[in-house]
């Protein structure tokens, strides 16, 4: 339903309830919802429900004195055909099929721009996701996270949001040694298994690339750092991690590319120590008085904000834990003037939610409880040729982001990253996926992707079947869209705005793929049924336009998953 429909039956409604609640101290809260069952209708409401109660009355009864009062008001035969009581007194709205097809030449002016919002006013939020230590390539885990924060980046910016796509490179700690001891003992000639390998080491094979390149002097770059020449010198261990982390840089933004995800900034952990972000913030909270020594370690008064137990910042032999590096990041944020922040993440980063919070509560700068918000997924499963698959040869331990792009496009890099991006996210964040690569490269209606996609491109073939002036269509009578495949499209279409606004109210980007598979059923069903050129003109015009419209929001939907629309499958 239209967004001026749906503000339409809410003042009708709120005319009829006025007579009624004359000596209520409160007013409802009024919701449309669509029901279940289309048999009882195109809206429904339960406000007689809420209200039986304090205005001491039988809700069925209440809601058929609502239903009077809306059918009696002027003008009202232009938007609701029908209303009646169902059940324990739901008031079901029957909407003209003018109202129904007027979806239509909406979509058609509004084109792409079908669907936004302007909920956002300009307010600035950042998505961080991604964030991968630079010790390797991207594994599926940073996959899932790559679709899941730019589709809800989309989703926000549709929603007139001033989005922020942030990447936090953990440049810093125990993990980056252990990467350049293990360039550095590939440079000495050294492989796994072999007498003196590092015992943390990185295996993959991509770590004998590195130690390759650097012992050949090569020069690498990576976006927004300096270029970086290998000496060459495998005793160089400080040179050698430079290079490994600028390599992996390098190859990170290679993945990124090719996933087609672009940020708006890159942050450095490392940065955070070198301009002395941590140490400030371990000062502030210290002389707020939430610290305390113990055992030469200094500890955070977690507990005093909910957390289970207190916990250790500085450890004794002086390193900082690491989330106190996350709680001087997240200050940094809120200093940049993002009143929300969500950060998109593995589920095995739950543990930290808590104390990130309660050491930006215990700095005392009006920084909220909730802040940030967190989505956080769960692992995903790839099957291959009906096994799974655990390793990847080339990262030694895990299947990469570009393995999986490879395998489900047979090469074909855009077809793989439209089926990566579409399945990671087709799920809730917070449950387990299992990524069937032999569904992903199926032709067929069990292929989700592939089944939206051939949606569009029916639609593309109708018109150039057909050949005809595009532009006419705008003149196009609706009122001969009547049959119930028809119907069902348009109330589809008429849904669209209000799934962008509940997939992101939920932060949950999954329910645009979801909407996406019901209207690509709607169209295939309606395709399946009738025909579209057929030799009345008037009949022939209006399901044009009725494709047209579909194509469009097709088209607009799958552009903020990331996913192509292609014309010809």
């Amino acid at each position: 339903m239209l967004e001026q429909q749906k503000q339409q039956i809410i003042h009708l409604l709120e005319n009829a309830l006025a007579p009624l609640l004359s000596g209520l101290d409160t007013r409802p809260s009024l919701s449309l919802e669509r029901p279940r069952d289309p048999s009882h209708g195109d809206v429904a409401c339960n406000i007689a429900m809420q209200l039986a109660r304090p205005l001491k009355k039988n809700p069925r009864d209440l809601a058929a004195e609502i239903v009077s009062g809306i059918l009696a008001q002027p003008g009202r035969e232009d938007l609701i055909e029908s209303a009646d009581v169902a059940g324990p007194g739901f008031i079901n709205l029957r909407i003209t099929p003018a109202a129904k097809q007027a979806v239509v030449k909406v979509i058609m002016q509004q084109k792409e721009n079908y669907g936004r919002g302007h909920e956002g006013d300009g307010k600035k939020v950042m998505v961080e996701f991604v964030s991968a230590n630079p010790t390797g390539p991207l594994h599926v885990g940073h996959g899932r996270q790559g679709a899941l924060g730019d589709a809800l980046s989309a989703l926000f910016a549709s929603q007139g949001y001033e989005v922020t796509r942030e990447f936090y490179y953990n440049d810093a700690g125990v993990q980056i040694e252990n990467l350049a001891r293990s360039v550095q003992a590939r440079a000495r000639g050294l492989k796994p298994g072999d007498t003196g390998w590092p015992e943390d080491a990185y295996n993959g094979d991509y770590i004998a690339d590195i130690a390759a390149d650097f012992l050949a002097k090569k020069t690498i770059t990576a976006r927004d750092c300096p270029a970086v020449i290998a000496s060459g010198n495998p005793d160089d261990i400080n040179g050698i991690r430079q290079f490994a982390v600028t390599y992996l840089r390098n190859e990170q933004d290679n993945d990124l590319n090719a996933f087609g995800i672009h940020f708006d900034n890159y942050y450095l952990e490392s940065s955070l120590y070198t301009d002395g972000k941590v140490d400030d913030t371990v000062s502030t909270l210290a002389r707020a008085g939430k610290t305390f020594e113990d055992g030469g370690a200094l500890w955070l008064k977690t507990t005093d904000y909910g957390d289970d137990k207190d916990r250790v910042m500085r450890k004794s032999d002086g390193g900082y834990t690491y989330f106190v590096p996350d709680v001087a990041y997240h200050i940094n944020k809120w200093q940049r003037g993002f009143d929300t922040v969500i950060n998109v993440q593995g589920s095995d980063h739950h543990g930290t939610i808590a104390r990130v919070r309660a050491g930006l509560q215990a700095v005392n700068m009006g920084i909220p409880a909730n802040y940030p918000d967190y989505v956080l997924h769960k692992m995903v499963t790839v099957m291959k040729d009906g096994a799974e698959v655990k390793i990847s040869k080339r990262a030694g331990s895990y299947v990469t982001v570009r393995d999986l792009i490879e395998w489900s496009g047979n090469s074909d890099i855009t077809r793989g990253r439209d089926a990566v991006r579409f399945f990671l996210i087709s799920r809730k964040a917070d449950t387990e996926f299992v990524f069937d690569v032999d569904l992903a490269l199926a032709q067929s209606d069990e292929n989700p992707v592939y089944y939206i996609q051939y949606a569009h491109a029916r639609i593309c073939s109708v018109f150039e079947q057909w050949g005809g002036d595009e532009s006419q269509l705008e003149k196009a009578d609706l009122s001969v869209l009547t049959s119930p495949y028809e119907y069902t499209l348009l109330g589809r279409l008429a849904d669209y705005p209000d799934a962008l606004t509940h997939a992101l109210h939920e932060l949950g980007p999954h329910q645009i793929a979801f909407y996406l598979r019901d209207l690509a059923g709607a169209l295939h069903g309606y395709y399946n049924a009738e025909r579209f050129l057929v030799d009345d003109e008037s009949l022939r015009m209006a399901r044009l336009a009725l494709l047209d419209a579909t194509r469009q929001v097709l088209r607009n939907g799958l552009a903020l998953l990331g996913v192509s629309a292609p014309n010809k499958m």
